[in-house]
């Protein structure tokens, strides 16, 4: 962190115009992993690439030039179709051609998929290389048919008749048609009578523990380092320029990895931005203590004459406005704070509430609509040395901990009610989409709020002193010179809070997506997400993630390279926004509804992806067997023993789905069954949000030398291959059975000591419906041994009827977990309107969603526990029963 040396020191955000036309001019010194020259960036990344879309309009402009936001005109960016984006193509002499195809061979033997070559077998090589360059297009349109196969087969050769002399002139559209009606009946007679046992693919065959092992050395730690060294060396806020910009590079980098399709997917979402002369907190009244904050961080690289530009100090999602009121501390700002206050005397109307991040509530909008409904004008949110700061260590730039002037970003919104764009609760953002009004949106927050320094902080707490009450000891924090900690009240300190934003109900954001088409079940996707855009440099969240995908996608790429396809789909995502409320990945999702409930089989979500070396992992519980199964295969870089032995050995337990990333519109909205998993340090363990999160902390504190991003590439490369490429998708019912039945039990307790009377509220139902899952979990994982008996027990070949009956239990297998949501679906005996959880209805979800009051937290049985919470007994056994139903009709359909 004191070293001399910068090497994107001097990298300001690129302009626009350079972001859009060519390498900007301040970074040419700079090449993003996998880059070949300087011309090669000339003639690749962004080329003539022109247009953004969806600005906040011409009346934000003055504002932009004022030194705030600049988001993309409102121009459309061209699709991928008609992109001319492209890297520089290689045309080399014969000898180069020679080598690269010995080096592929070399890879190919390896991986024991070819002997090795004799020296006839060599000079044939030379003879056959320009007629398989001719055929390579061929040979790729015929290895994505889709028929189901497990893959150990090779197909024998045929060639046309040929046709008499006689007849080549006055036959030979017929003839050359009865040829290949002949071939066409031999080939269907080979499958339709089980001669050919199974439907191969024309990709290569690989041995599945040869590409593990291949995918795992594949790894490299040095190139994860250049990439997030990269994505941080600007700011990327969503629907900025230097979001655009790095969306662009993402597309160029994915289109070198040889997947079948890379393109940009637009939308236009609600996003605000603040201005540079917008945004202000100060003491206004008595005059004599007439006070200004200072509001934004000091240049991180301000010691040693290297400022960086940075992004303003503001919440995501805010309401725009200015208000003044007496200020009034409210400890971590959770309901119970402010009853607290209001037993004590203390009236919130009209009050500049102040709290502290993390605490009592852990979401920063439920903090703010908390102080909204206390009746408080406006809420100011600071960090905590108790929580993050110089109390649990040494703060950068000597320590990991966020300094005094350190400010967490974050939006506003409410993600555990209203999830993805505020404007468009149910359906896609698209241009013409309609959409409801942001105010009185039950989305958004209704008062104005700004994230402060415990710097900025420490003067607010320091003038309380004396009006109110003194705080009870549990609320005291850890500012420093604040000699007593009181709470405020109408005799307090008048303070500003000035919030005016550049606002945008059509603001253009940007995912990027990658896909590699399976060749069985083609239709069947998994699909992996990290989002791309953060508050500032973003380099634990998200670019450690990021980093770690752009390794996976290149090692998959490197796979292609050698033939190898997998049995279902992969799609690669780079979502935009989600730190607006998730809303890249939701409107994705809400776009793409019916398809992924029909035919998405699993999301793999990696969002902070490393800033320790404690693996945790939060998931649908069908993903236990198969996480531990790939934890067993990656070592702890440090401790030398398998990730999975450190799991079980300090007891780590698979956690629930809450609403904290991208998973969630996959998981509760979908139906698609979601992993969110990560690398993690001590609680609150690095800058959060603010711009002191740079490659700098994660080489010196997160993960010097990235061993631990290499762990993670491994992981998700694991799980990637098992869900993707393993004929049975390794999820298991029974431990989900399991779990479900701990659900229950752990509901019961709950509504017991919320008071919830016996005759009033009974589980009975949702027990005998969960033992009713459990029992018939185990019959229906039976097919799984049956088949491993029948098919891998006699020597891995597997005839039509067999396959056909394995893609039908993975089906079902899949589809499990769709058929808990509370949907309209045709028949007797389904359920009536209205579906999804009351007053929350975008989640769908029988058993995961989020909690009401904590959006990061899970909470099992959503509906029925926010009726429990409101004291509904009527309503919560009506919910129970419903479960119980919804539940019992899943685990019907489970019969083969």
């Amino acid at each position: 962190m004191d070293g001399d040396k910068h090497d994107y020191a001097s990298l300001p955000i690129p302009t626009y115009e350079e972001a859009t036309s060519s390498r900007p001019s301040s970074a040419q010194n700079y090449r993003g992993p996998e880059e070949i020259s300087d011309d090669a960036e000339r003639q690749g990344l962004l080329g003539q690439h022109q247009g953004a879309g969806g600005g906040a309009g011409a009346g934000n402009q003055q504002n932009r030039r004022n030194g705030g936001y600049r988001p993309p005109t409102a121009e459309s960016p061209r699709s991928s179709e008609d992109s001319d984006l492209h890297l520089p193509e290689v045309t080399g002499e014969d000898d180069e051609d020679e080598e690269e195809e010995r080096e592929l061979r070399r890879d190919m033997e390896e991986m024991e998929v070819l002997e090795p070559e004799t020296g006839r077998q060599q000079r044939r090589t030379r003879m056959r290389r320009n007629l398989s360059k001719r055929l390579t297009t061929i040979t790729n349109s015929l290895s994505s048919l889709s028929l189901p196969s497990f893959r150990r087969i090779s197909f024998p050769s045929f060639r046309l008749p040929s046709i008499p002399e006689g007849y080549r002139v006055s036959w030979p559209i017929i003839a050359r048609l009865f040829g290949l009606f002949v071939i066409a009946t031999l080939i269907w007679m080979l499958f339709a009578f089980d001669i050919i046992p199974n439907r191969g693919h024309l990709a290569t065959q690989y041995d599945p523990e040869s590409v593990r092992v291949r995918v795992q050395a594949e790894v490299d730690e040095t190139r994860i380092a250049d990439y997030l060294k990269y994505v941080t060396s600007f700011d990327h806020v969503a629907g900025t320029e230097g979001d655009l910009y790095l969306a662009k590079w993402v597309e160029e980098m994915w289109g070198t990895a040889l997947l079948d399709d890379v393109e940009i997917l637009d939308y236009f979402v609600y996003l605000n931005y603040p201005t540079k002369d917008g945004r202000k907190v100060a003491i206004v009244d008595p005059p004599e203590m007439a006070w200004t904050a200072k509001l934004e961080e000091d240049s991180v690289y301000a010691d040693q004459g290297r400022a960086r530009q940075q992004t303003y100090t503001f919440h995501g999602h805010s309401k725009s406005g200015t208000v003044k009121g007496p200020l009034v501390y409210a400890n971590g700002g959770s309901r119970e704070d402010f009853e607290k206050l209001k037993d004590m005397g203390v009236d919130m109307k009209g009050k500049i509430a102040l709290v502290r991040y993390y605490h009592t509530q852990g979401d920063r909008a439920l903090k703010v609509k908390a102080a909204e409904l206390a009746g408080a004008a406006g809420c100011l949110i600071y960090s905590d040395p108790m929580e993050d700061g110089f109390l649990k260590g040494e703060p950068l730039p000597k320590g990991r901990w966020r300094p005094a002037d350190a400010v967490q970003r974050g939006a506003v919104s409410l993600m555990s009610w209203v999830v993805g764009d505020p404007l468009t609760p149910g359906w896609a953002s698209t241009i013409n989409s309609p959409r409801v009004s942001e105010k009185d949106n039950p989305g958004l927050v209704n008062i104005p709020s700004l994230p402060l320094a415990w710097r900025d902080a420490q003067r607010l707490l320091q003038v309380l002193q004396g009006h109110g009450y003194k705080v009870p000891a549990d609320w005291v924090g850890g500012v420093p010179d604040v000699s007593e900690w009181w709470t405020g009240s109408s005799t307090s300190p008048t303070v500003l809070l000035q919030n005016e934003q550049d606002e945008s109900k059509l603001q253009q954001i940007w995912n990027v997506h990658g896909i590699i088409t399976g060749m069985e079940t083609p239709q069947k996707k998994i699909i992996v997400g990290n989002h791309r855009d953060s508050w500032c440099f973003g380099a634990v969240d998200p670019g450690s993630g990021t980093a770690v995908l752009m390794e996976v996608v290149n090692i998959f790429g490197t796979l292609r390279k050698l033939g190898w396809r997998p049995l279902r789909s992969i799609e690669f995502v780079s979502w935009d926004a989600e730190e607006y409320n998730l809303v890249g990945s939701t409107e994705y999702v809400e776009d793409q509804i019916d398809t992924l409930r029909a035919h998405g089989l699993a999301y793999l979500n990696v969002d902070v992806g490393v800033f320790g070396d404690k693996f945790r992992a939060a998931a649908s519980p069908l993903y236990q067997r198969v996480l531990l199964h790939v934890l067993d295969r990656v070592s702890d870089p440090v401790q030398n023993v398998s990730l999975r032995t450190l799991w079980e050995r300090s007891n780590t337990q698979l956690e629930g789905l809450g609403a904290g990333s991208d998973y969630v519109a996959f998981q509760d909205l979908a139906g698609v069954s979601s992993l969110d998993f990560g690398f993690e340090g001590p609680e609150n363990g690095y800058p959060y949000h603010s711009c002191y999160e740079t490659y700098e902390y994660m080489s010196s504190f997160g993960d010097p030398g990235f061993q631990y991003h290499r762990a993670l590439a491994q992981v998700w490369a694991l799980l990637i291959l098992e869900l993707a490429d393993a004929p049975i998708v390794p999820f298991d019912l029974q431990q989900y059975a399991t779990a479900v039945r701990g659900y229950i039990s752990t509901l019961e307790a709950d509504a017991t000591a919320a008071g919830a009377p016996e005759k009033s509220f009974s589980v009975s139902k949702l027990r005998e419906a969960g033992e009713f899952f459990a029992k018939q979990a185990k019959e229906f994982h039976a097919f799984e041994d049956y088949w491993t008996r029948e098919v891998l027990g006699r020597g891995g070949f597997e005839s039509n009827a067999f396959a056909i009956r394995r893609i039908e239990y993975n089906e079902r297998l899949v589809g499990f977990e769709k058929d808990l949501l509370d949907l309209p679906r045709q028949g007797d005996g389904f359920e009536a309107p209205p579906y999804g959880i009351p007053n929350r209805e975008q989640f769908k979800h029988t058993i995961f969603g989020p909690a009401a009051w904590s959006g990061y937290d899970e909470a099992y049985f959503p509906a029925i526990r926010d009726a429990l919470d409101a004291g509904n007994w009527t309503g919560a056994q009506f919910y129970a029963d419903r479960a119980a139903r919804i539940l019992t009709r899943a685990t019907r359909r489970l019969v083969m």
